[in-house]
């Protein structure tokens, strides 16, 4: 097989693994391993040491370098202050312990050699945000526990990278055969050149990209050079230091208040896929099989020891103090999937290990593997009923997520907050989202289809989205991304503005228009616009309960021009319209519409015309069933 179709191979299973585990919902790790397995040591179709030979380590180098310099871009400290207690000390505390126990557990239980024991444990750290985020969203639950692990997931990402990197080190200069002054101070003098190279480097791009001196178009390009040439630099003093260094350019950068952070994300979200995915088949295919196979049953104890063990102590210790309820630390310490990034690294640092002639560190990409197998099967099947017989299932209604800051979200958003549902609204634009925040209404300031909204926002805490963008291709593209997840019933759009006289909202729905194309079309023609439109008028949106003396067809009467958004029941999650003739609302709703604002004459006025109306009709059924009793109709006498 020629080179540039293995690369083809590689990247067709894993873009659509990921593309896949994006369909059906599960992690994409999961997917990425059976490829991998299925095109290398199962069939071998595909054997990356052969085709590649002494460019596969590195090739694997540099992709995890930009992995690790994507992870520092996500460790906000902003983001740790605001995590909470039980986030610090999982972090500050839980982090370590979970690296001294791994290690002793490595070498006692799993036979590993110390090095090999201390870079295994430094990297079991990482929970893997990108495997535990689509767990919690599919277990529904409670806050609370939820979120405790998500935020473990995301900040402890980069901090097991680092963690690892500086047990190689250590390694690495134990291994070199000097003295015990001068192992010290070449380990310290490469960590410190490391550091310095990864900050200099970081305040050369923010202060380039401040001043303009970066062209916009050559942004990303430029991005790219400086994360590598920070990875080589340091590399020529001290082996792999460059993995510090880039990972610490990224927590300087993503900490700073830089204009483009949000372009850069887009870069490392885009690239960071494509090295993910591809360096994950090409580890799984160069793994043998046999050998994962033959997994001692010392190895295979110490899986169970992280598992039931090593994790569960960690989180039980670092939480002493904080408050929480027995059975919230308990899930807290069963639930933590490892994910690509401990792959990556194992497969790096064990081949680098066997080149300074540490033998057994060839079984860490395989343990690697299995660890991440078995936690991401077992956690996964068990969070949902784990949760349940723990009492920790959310019971919270579901709200509504709104994409767009305009005045009719506003209000809309206003109406559902105030019958105590969560609700949040999204914007690109900050100066939008400011009347939002000052009717104190949550907000979140970014891109939703960015993975970092997907990370920040609680999607589990929302049954349905509404795009109410001006743009009706960004609202499209919304629905469509996040049809899968919430269920292409539950996405909503205003009606593009070039829909509006051509297409009625019956015929979207009865179109044979894939749904992904975008979401159901919002209420009865409802476009920005219409929108904008009412709003100006005076229109605004109206709550009304109805009840057995007043029910759908009474409010009709009185509202005619009302153009009813949605209803709910008080324990019941919104219902959102799509076609005001397809209602249906019992007297136990309460319905939301946007509605004209009557004066109390003219309200009261329709109300006793509808009343006279009434009256009619009640008089001419009367006077029916008056005639059906009467002899001359032919009943019995």
């Amino acid at each position: 097989m020629s080179i540039v179709i293995a690369f083809c191979l590689i990247a067709v299973a894993g873009i659509g693994a990921q593309w896949l585990a994006w369909r059906w919902k599960v992690p994409a790790i999961v997917l990425m391993l059976v490829a991998g397995l299925a095109l290398g040591p199962a069939t071998g179709v595909l054997d990356p040491q052969a085709l590649l030979g002494g460019l596969l380590s590195p090739i694997i180098s540099v992709a995890v370098a930009i992995i690790l310099f994507e992870g520092g871009l996500t460790l906000n400290f902003r983001r740790l202050a605001d995590a909470g207690q039980a986030v610090k000390r999982l972090v500050i505390f839980g982090g370590p312990l979970v690296w001294l126990l791994s290690t002793l557990a490595g070498h006692y239980v799993g036979g590993l050699s110390w090095i090999s024991a201390a870079v295994f444990g430094g990297i079991l750290i990482v929970t893997g945000p990108t495997v535990i985020i689509p767990l919690l969203r599919q277990a529904s639950l409670k806050r609370r526990p939820s979120e405790i692990l998500r935020w473990e997931a995301i900040v402890n990402d980069p901090v097991g990278a680092l963690a690892a990197v500086l047990a190689f080190e250590v390694a690495l200069v134990a291994y070199e055969s000097m003295s015990v002054g001068a192992t010290i101070f070449h380990l310290v003098a490469g960590i410190a050149m490391a550091t310095v190279a990864g900050y200099v480097t970081a305040r050369l791009l923010i202060t380039a990209l401040h001043r303009g001196y970066v062209p916009e178009y050559l942004k990303v390009s430029v991005m790219i050079v400086f994360v590598l040439v920070t990875y080589a630099l340091p590399n020529a003093y001290l082996h792999e230091s460059g993995l510090l260094a880039v990972t610490i350019m990224g927590v300087v950068i993503g900490n700073s208040s830089l204009a483009s952070l949000d372009e850069i994300r887009r870069f490392k979200e885009n690239i960071t896929i494509m090295l993910v995915s591809g360096v994950f088949i090409l580890l799984a295919a160069n793994i043998d099989l046999g050998t994962l196979l033959a997994l001692s049953w010392r190895e295979l104890l110490f899986v169970a020891m992280v598992l039931l063990v090593v994790r569960p102590l960690a989180v039980m210790l670092s939480l002493m103090g904080t408050g929480l309820p027995l059975n919230e630390k308990l899930i807290v310490g069963w639930i933590g999937p490892r994910g690509v990034v401990a792959v990556a690294m194992a497969g790096l640092f064990g081949a680098r290990l066997v080149d300074l002639g540490v033998e057994d560190a060839a079984i860490l990409p395989p343990l690697a593997f299995a660890i991440v197998a078995v936690t991401v099967v077992l956690h996964g099947f068990s969070l949902e009923p784990l949760s349940r017989r723990f009492g920790l299932r959310s019971t919270e209604i579901k709200g509504v997520l709104i994409v767009g800051a305009t005045p009719f979200s506003r209000q809309l958003a206003e109406s559902i907050q105030a019958s105590g549902r969560p609700v949040l609204v999204t914007d690109r634009n900050w100066s939008r989202l400011r009347t939002i925040r000052h009717h104190n209404i949550p907000t979140y300031y970014g891109d939703v289809l960015t993975e970092d909204a997907e990370m920040d926002i609680e999607i589990n805490r929302f049954s349905t989205l509404l795009a109410l963008s001006d743009n009706d291709d960004y609202n499209a593209l919304v629905c469509a991304n996040y049809g899968p997840e919430f269920g292409h019933h539950q996405v909503f759009q205003l009606t593009p503005a070039e829909h509006g006289r051509s297409r009625s909202n019956k015929n979207k729905e009865d179109s044979s228009a894939p749904d992904s194309l975008g979401g159901r079309y919002f209420a009865k023609q409802l476009s920005y616009a219409t929108t904008e439109n009412r709003l100006r008028e005076g229109w605004g949106i109206r709550r009304t309960n109805l009840s057995d003396d007043y029910g759908l067809e009474a409010y009709r009467a009185d509202n005619p021009d009302a153009l009813i958004l949605g209803a709910y029941t008080e324990n019941g999650d919104i219902r959102m319209m799509t076609a005001d003739i397809a209602l249906s609302a019992d007297e136990s709703e309460t319905l939301l519409a946007l509605a004209p604002n009557y004066s109390d004459d003219e309200r009261a006025k329709r109300k006793a015309q509808r009343r006279e109306n009434q009256a009619k009709v009640n008089n001419k059924a009367a006077a029916a069933d008056d005639a059906d009793t009467s002899p001359s109709n032919g009943s019995e006498t």
